[in-house]
């Protein structure tokens, strides 16, 4: 389906010129001479992108723009001008304008731009519509990734999520427990209710009691007012209690008393009040290992403990790697206004090696790096191999390999390991890009349709997973 492009400017030869460049692209140009033909055309044709004009009789560049940008704030608009006032650019810039042309502009320049817009345009609506299918907080497959360990999450969260089990996810740093937890809130018949999270690790401890159940005036110093604590702000809802195991001994056996009782009570309060809450709590630490240590209350894990979910580190799941690169890539390239369209093979295949030891956080503030220092319209592997300080993907490979416990690999096995992950992120992205569909994916590949199916089965793949 063509483009449609509106240039709204009084200069006549220059909406000629327009007209001839993006025809000659395959566009359909629209034309409007003055501001208020421009706004009216703009809200009845429902244009791919505007070219505007600065100065112009009647209603000038800015105010089109402001106007445009209140009625149709997803509309790209590129401004021309004949000035180089920076300034207005600075304040076009500032009402919602995506560049700022100066005329007479070189043919292939605004080509380019108009391209870029375009672009990132399609990178908004895309992310927008991820959005949108998967509901305000995302569905856990979409947000994690096709891998068979994220489908047995998902199992886990929609077998738990409608009991009253007090949950305890357990997971490396980075690896997606609130994500986990949120999806349980989401799947529970307390969805219309708080979510309500609290790193205890993150507070003073001085100040964490305070945090959580509240105070009252006047119960110490500084206390000027009664203050409700996030547990009572979860009333009937999910409360979150990450990195649980830095909780204080003191406030581990009042944590249990609550959870016991159902009742809470505020600092400085004489009476405690009931508590309707959903208790989902978080570590990276073994808790059942400290609490025979003597460093966590036994009675409390237990009583977190009451259904476990375990989330396995990427390096374990690395179907899920191209998947989420290029997920955080089309939401980063928006946020940076950066329109980069891909991740080479030869990228992917080191990102799929990689060990991650920050797992799903640090897979994307490389991402954000990479995009932010990519010149190009994609991210190759000098970047990404920069990003990482990775001299080779067999390297990458063999210290996955360490990380997952199997260190001493051979040459031959380190080759394996890394072919495999090779070929999974190239399947990945075929079948991603196929919309599930392997026939179209095999095309895609290079190779015949058994083979790949057999492929897909070996990795723990299902086509229907990338179907939208």
């Amino acid at each position: 389906m063509s483009k449609t492009l509106l240039i709204v400017d009084d200069d006549h030869t220059n909406c000629r010129l327009i007209q001839a460049i993006f025809g000659a692209e395959g566009m359909e140009v629209l034309v409007a001479h003055d501001g208020q033909s421009g706004i009216d055309l703009a809200r009845s044709a429902s244009p791919d992108i505007l070219l505007l004009d600065l100065r112009m009789p009647g209603l000038d560049g800015l105010e089109v723009l402001a106007r445009l940008k209140q009625e149709i704030p997803a509309l790209p608009v590129v401004m021309l001008t004949s000035s180089k006032d920076v300034k207005t650019a600075v304040r076009a810039t500032q009402l919602g304008a995506f560049d700022y042309l100066t005329k007479p502009f070189v043919n292939d320049e605004v080509v380019a731009v108009v391209q870029r817009a375009l672009h990132t345009r399609a990178l908004q609506l895309e992310v927008e519509d991820l959005r949108l299918r998967l509901g305000a907080g995302g569905g856990l497959a979409a947000q994690m990734g096709p891998s068979p360990q994220v489908r047995d999450l998902v199992d886990q969260v929609r077998t738990v999520a409608g009991t009253g089990f007090t949950v305890l996810v357990v997971g490396e740093t980075g690896s997606g427990k609130e994500l986990v937890a949120q999806a349980i809130h989401r799947e529970s018949d307390r969805r219309a209710n708080p979510f309500v999270a609290i790193d205890c690790g993150a507070i003073p401890d001085h100040l964490l009691e305070s945090e959580l159940f509240g105070h009252e005036k006047g119960a110490f110093t500084g206390a000027e007012r009664t203050r409700p604590g996030q547990l009572q702000l979860a009333q009937g809802g999910t409360f979150f209690l990450d990195e649980v195991g830095n909780l204080p001994m003191n406030l581990q056996a009042k944590l249990l008393r609550i959870l016991e009782s159902r009742q809470v009570q505020a600092v400085g309060a004489d009476r405690s009040a009931a508590l309707d809450v959903r208790f989902v709590a978080a570590t990276n630490n073994d808790l059942q290992a400290r609490a025979a240590a003597g460093l966590f209350r036994a009675d409390l894990y237990f009583r977190l403990a009451q259904y476990t979910i375990s989330i396995p580190p990427l390096r374990d799941r690395p179907v899920d790697i191209p998947y989420l690169a290029n997920r955080f890539l089309a939401e980063v390239s928006v946020e940076l206004r950066r329109p980069v369209q891909q991740i080479v093979p030869s990228a992917l295949a080191l990102l799929v090696a990689h060990p991650w030891s920050g797992n799903v956080r640090e897979l994307h503030n490389i991402i954000r790096q990479a995009v932010l220092k990519s010149r190009d319209l994609m991210i190759d592997e000098d970047v990404v191999r920069e990003l990482l300080k990775a001299p080779g993907v067999a390297q990458q490979a063999a210290g996955a390999g360490a990380g997952a416990g199997s260190a001493g690999l051979s040459l031959r096995e380190v080759a394996a390991k890394a072919t495999d992950a090779a070929e999974r992120a190239a399947i990945t992205l075929a079948l991603r890009a196929a919309r599930g569909n392997k026939s179209q994916a095999a095309r895609a590949l290079s190779t015949d349709y058994k083979t790949l199916h057999l492929k897909i089965k070996r990795f723990g793949m299902r086509a229907q997973d990338f179907v939208p």
